[in-house]
Parts: structure tokens; sequence; C-alpha cells
């Protein structure tokens, strides 16, 4: 249960890691300190094999479009990919993914919209940084090495997903048993070492995602939301890495099911309740209003 009880034994029993500032987050020419001014990253999904019907552009003008629309909704950053994280959904090539994505990131680059490319792939990374994305999201683990010199080569941030497998597709095949009552003790050795690795490759701005926005498939949807809520008002823990704190809202279909567009508003509460400072977001102007009523974004006059 989620009240102002448990709420208060929360942050008392970790009150040292909710008392930790993280780094500020450099993107291109910009800085933000990610407590006062979070960063909201909205989505663009080029897959036409994305749940989210409504992020979803089928045509790179469609996709500049929305990704312009976004920005002028009040994403600082726009998050792109070309493949579903959905293991039944179609796997795209490198190549394909490529294809789709250089034209959108080299138009909204030429704009001075801020991009991320969101892939596990080293190849459709390393097309899109020179396209002129300037984050990494990582969807997986397997070619650390690699993202990281692409990172550093390119002065780039990263956002590291906490994936237990060798990219996000494979947490499809988490069960409920699979998930650890408490996941911080692991996510923060692993996201320590990635830390440590990173930065030793040159890699100056990090940020880590507990993924819970990923789709793993718990047997009880109504087990499974209660999991992503319990991570996301816990995700303070992390703090004591010193590093923003990301999260692709959730956003419940199972749920919500008709009213799923408002999900994502809801999340956000319980995120921000966590510490978070990276919003990733298919449903912008709502994500914006609620971290204005927050008071995390200054979008009301005085």
């Amino acid at each position: 249960m989620i009240d102002l009880r448990s709420l208060a034994k929360l942050a008392a029993r970790y009150a040292d890691d909710l008392e930790q500032t993280v780094a500020p987050l450099h993107i291109g020419d910009r800085t933000f300190d990610t407590d006062t001014e979070p960063v909201v990253m909205g989505v663009v999904n080029l897959s036409r094999d994305s749940t989210y019907r409504e992020s979803v552009a089928t045509t790179t003008e469609t996709a500049v479009r929305r990704g312009r629309v976004l920005a002028a909704q009040g994403a600082h950053l726009i998050d792109l990919g070309a493949e579903s994280s959905n293991v039944t959904k179609v796997r795209v090539s490198a190549d394909d993914q490529i294809r789709s994505l250089v034209p959108v990131i080299e138009a909204l680059a030429a704009d001075d919209i801020a991009v991320s490319i969101e892939s596990y792939a080293p190849s459709t990374v390393r097309a899109g940084l020179a396209a002129g994305a300037r984050v990494i999201n990582l969807t997986g683990s397997a070619d650390d090495e690699i993202m990281f010199d692409l990172a550093a080569e390119h002065d780039a941030a990263i956002v590291l997903c906490h994936v237990n497998g060798a990219h996000a597709r494979d947490l499809d095949s988490v069960r409920a048993d699979d998930v650890p009552g408490d996941p911080f003790p692991q996510m923060l050795q692993q996201f320590e070492q990635r830390a440590t690795t990173a930065r030793a490759h040159g890699v100056h701005e990090i940020v880590i995602d507990p993924g819970v926005g990923f789709s793993f498939a718990m047997d009880d949807h109504v087990r499974r939301a209660r999991h992503q809520s319990s991570v996301l008002v816990n995700s303070f823990r992390l703090r004591r890495l010193g590093l923003p704190i990301c999260h692709s809202v959730p956003h419940a279909f199972d749920l919500f099911e008709d009213q799923f567009r408002i999900a994502e508003s809801f999340f956000a509460v319980l995120a921000h309740l966590g510490g978070t400072g990276v919003y990733r977001s298919h449903e912008v102007p709502q994500m914006v209003a609620v971290l204005g009523a927050l008071g995390r974004l200054d979008v009301f006059p005085d």
C-alpha cells in the first residue's frame, strides 16, 4: 500500500539516500539540475508494432512533425526508436532502423531539437549519433563497451537501463517469481559497475533507468502494476550513486484499459515522489502539467 504512513517510513529508513544530491545533466549546450528542472523526454516510435499507437509515426514527415509538436508542448528531448521492445513483435534489422531513424534525427537536429536514440544495436546508435543525436537510450547491456566508446566519441549522454538480459526484448520472458521482492540491491550493484566502466571509457553524462516501463510479462497485471509503483517510489534509493534517475513512465493498459492515456500522469506522481529527474512519456502535455502542479516545472504564471 502507498499512503503517507508508508511513505514516511520509507523516507526514514533510507534518509541518507533521500538527501543525496545528483549530478547535473548536460545535453548539448543545455544543463539541467534535474531536481529543480526535470527533463521531459517525448516519445516518437517509428515501428508500426509499438503498442502505444498514439506515438507511432509511419513516415519520416509524420515523425518529424510529431517531434516538433512534442518539443513545442514542452519536451526537452525527443526519444526515437524503430523497433518494439516486445519479443512477440517483428525484429527490425539495424539497417532498416537506420533508414527510418537517420532522416528524422537530421531534421530535428537541424531545428536544434535535442534527440535521443533508443536502441541496443551498436551500428544503429553509431548512425544516430553521426546524424545528430545527443543521447543514447541504451536498452541493452550486451555491447556496453562499444556503446560507451560511441558516447565518448560523440560527447553524448547515455541512459543505462536496468535489463535482466541482453536487451529489453528479453524481459518479456520475466515472470512474477523471477522478480526480486526488493530489486534495488541488484540495481545498485549493476548500475555502479556499468557507470564505472562507462567513465573509464570517457563517458561524462550518465543517467540510470530502473526499467519498469519495459514490457516484462508478469502473469498478474495487478501485481505488475504494484511492482512498478513500488519501484517508482523507491527510486530515490539509487541517488547514492550520484546520477540522475530516468523513468519510462508506465501506462498499465490492463488496468486503465480505454483510459490508458491518463495512466502516465498517475505514475508520474509516484516517479516524482521517488526523486525521478528524467521522465520518458508518450503524453507530453499531461506530463508537463503534472510536473508543473507538483512544482517541478515552471509552467504556471505567478
